[in-house]
């Protein structure tokens, strides 16, 4: 076998390897699909679940935003003492 030939050959051994690696991972998309529970049809409870969800994840993220401005309000108070002890000290000196 020359060159040219094993070239060749691995080339199609690869691109071989290739489509199997792809027909892999669509049947394993496919069977996901096929048996997820998600496809399922919504009921009602499903849809009322999911609106108290979303209510429930707009109250957390309110919280956490008034949460976020409480320690931003709190960490600018603390930089101001600071500076001005800083000040205070730099004037007895």
């Amino acid at each position: 076998m020359n060159q040219g030939q094993s070239k060749k050959s691995v080339q199609f051994a690869v691109s071989r390897l290739g489509a199997l690696l792809i027909a892999g991972c669509l049947s394993s998309v496919a069977f996901a699909q096929a048996s997820d529970p998600a496809a399922a049809p919504v009921t009602h409870a499903d849809k009322k679940a999911a609106k108290q969800q979303a209510k429930a994840d707009k109250k957390a993220a309110v919280a956490q935003a008034k949460a976020d401005k409480e320690k931003t309000e709190a960490q600018a108070d603390a930089d101001k003492a600071s500076a001005e002890a800083n000040l205070k000290d730099a004037k007895k000196q």
